[in-house]
């Protein structure tokens, strides 16, 4: 039986009982503040990747299957591991079935394509979400090897997705026509902007909503520590799209969340090169001769637009520190208001300045977790409703994020002098 003729079962939801809830300083969101999940009936996941950002490493804190046995307890039942390389998927199933979280995996089967995945699909195994975290360059297009979301939506018609970010590394056309199919598809998606989710934005947004404040100005900062960055491919653009689209689009998302839509046409961006006497790096992990000079990604990207409300932004990212802390913060300045995020990626802290008070307040929200906000909100709308949780981030809210990264990159490549 083909797949698509039972679909309708897997997704059963209740009317949405409630509107999208309000920002609650107080919610929970971290794993040890959580109540045990309540027992029911099983929750099939398929999992398209078994790299980092699905299954953890010590590079960070993201591991979107740890989310999901915590947010589904013994419910979660993940029905297949779709990866091409067996090695590196058996290996993963193998420390977690040797963990508490072994009634997920015990049962899991590992394919190395979505198509000997469907070849397998019935009625008993039809999944309730896919998790996407496969590399980019994989998806969010329209051709052959690049087009996974299409073959998700022709295979598993309406099953709700996840989709990590970036949306793609091919072209900004295709990741828009990918969404317009996925929006005519009726597809649930949320992509992984997990930024959105800290407490600390959305009480930015709080702000400048409750006061309808208007962004005058909003300025984000990236600065990387790079000496611990040793795979090769993440200093080639030819293999990586380069540290704007790959790295800096949490905060050009960022960005555009506080200041609304980019007039992309405004772009511009300047950028220090390798081959520059300020672009000389001394802890490069990698073998930088190996990568054409072409493909070597630059140092530092400096960019500026206007917002369609005629607001103005800039984005400096900095290929520069060395040991293991980045740097990074973003301000959003609107009349009589400083809104200043600082380290939103490990101890986020908001710094507000207020009309009549030269005094900054500091916020900090402990025991936060962006990364369990995203899959519980996604989780909850699957099974109780659209509009139940927020789901911060949709596929061409992506898009256009993805969009504006692009145009800081080739903004910036128009401005290299060369050497």
């Amino acid at each position: 039986m083909r797949a698509s003729s039972f679909h309708v079962s897997a997704r059963v939801m209740r009317p949405a009982t409630q509107p999208t809830l309000a920002f609650d300083p107080h919610a929970k969101t971290a794993m040890d503040k959580q109540e045990p999940p309540a027992p029911g009936a099983d929750f099939r996941v398929v999992i398209v990747g078994a790299g980092n950002i699905n299954f953890g490493s010590d590079e960070g804190p993201w591991n979107h299957t740890f989310r999901l046995e915590h947010k589904l307890g013994p419910r979660l039942k993940v029905v297949a591991l779709i990866d091409p390389s067996a090695e590196r998927a058996k290996r993963v199933l193998r420390m977690k079935c040797q963990s508490f979280v072994l009634s997920a995996y015990k049962d899991t089967i590992v394919y190395p394509s979505f198509k000997d995945y469907m070849n397998s699909v019935t009625p008993e195994t039809y999944p309730h979400a896919v998790w996407v975290g496969s590399p980019p360059a994989y998806r969010g297009g329209t051709e052959p090897g690049r087009n996974l979301e299409m073959l998700l939506t022709d295979g598993l018609p309406r099953v709700p997705l996840f989709i990590e970010k970036p949306v793609s590394t091919g072209p900004v056309d295709q990741a828009f026509q990918v969404s317009e199919m996925l929006k005519q598809n009726g597809s649930l998606v949320s992509v992984g902007y997990m930024l959105r989710y800290l407490k600390v934005v959305q009480k930015m947004k709080q702000i400048l909503t409750e006061n309808n404040l208007k962004v005058m100005a909003i300025n984000a900062r990236y600065i990387m520590a790079y000496e611990h960055t040793a795979k090769l491919d993440w200093w080639d653009k030819s293999k990586n799209p380069g540290p704007i689209v790959e790295q800096a689009t949490h905060f050009c998302d960022l960005a555009r969340y506080f200041g609304g839509e980019v007039d992309l046409s405004t772009v511009m961006a300047h950028s220090l090169e390798y081959f520059e006497p300020a672009g000389q790096l001394s802890k490069i992990p990698v073998d930088e001769s190996l990568i054409e000079p072409e493909n070597r990604i630059p140092r530092i990207t400096c960019a500026t637009w206007k917002f369609q409300s005629g607001a103005v932004g800039s984005l400096t990212h900095a290929v520069a520190l060395q040991g293991t802390n980045y740097s990074t913060e973003i301000d959003v300045f609107a009349d009589g208001y400083s809104l200043r995020l600082i380290d939103p990626y490990n101890a986020p802290m908001l710094y507000i300045r207020r009309p009549g008070d030269d005094h900054e307040e500091v916020l900090r929200y402990n025991d936060d977790d962006p990364f369990f906000s995203e899959v519980s909100n996604l989780i909850d709308c699957i099974e109780h409703g659209e509009g139940t949780s927020p789901i911060l981030s949709s596929y061409e809210d992506a898009a256009k994020t993805y969009a504006l990264t692009w145009a800081i990159r080739e903004a910036s490549e128009r401005t290299v002098r060369k050497p």
